[in-house]
């Protein structure tokens, strides 16, 4: 029973060991100006490994999921307008079947917001899925705080 009891633990240990180990190919950033007055610029930068990527939000359906940034609704600020991003690779993916849009190396969002009072705390998350040739990894969120003053 002890020898038992002990496969099980160093099992568990070994799980938790390579989960700790996987690589995490996307680091996020991010940060904010102000532009004006009562405006500013919200980015969030996505640096990606070599031989990864990260699909764009434009992404259609029925394939790999798009990147989405999600903003926590506030009474210090009002979104302007749409996320905007560069413009993606384009090519035809075998695996999905469609054409897919995505981004190597590095990737800014802009986001542009009225400024309903002096300050204010931007919160959000990112949602992306980063693949290579060979593989991709599980869906992943980042969550951001962003404060402008």
């Amino acid at each position: 029973m002890k020898n038992l009891i002990l496969l099980f633990v160093l099992s568990m240990c070994s799980i938790e060991y390579c989960r700790s180990q996987i690589e995490i190919p996307v680091n996020i950033s991010y940060a904010a100006k102000k532009t004006s007055g009562n405006t500013a610029t919200i980015f969030i930068k996505a640096t990606i490994d070599n031989d990864w990527h990260i699909y764009s939000s434009l992404q259609n359906n029925g394939g790999p999921l798009r990147t989405s940034l999600n903003f926590a609704k506030s009474e210090n600020y009002k979104l302007v307008g749409q996320v905007a991003e560069p413009i993606p690779i384009r090519k035809y993916e075998k695996t999905f079947g469609i054409e897919v849009f995505y981004f190597e190396k590095e990737v800014i969002f802009k986001q542009k917001i009225i400024l309903k009072s002096k300050r204010a705390i931007v919160k959000g998350k990112i949602e992306f899925m980063a693949c290579d040739d060979h593989q991709c990894m599980p869906p992943r969120e980042v969550n951001f705080i962003i404060p402008i003053n």
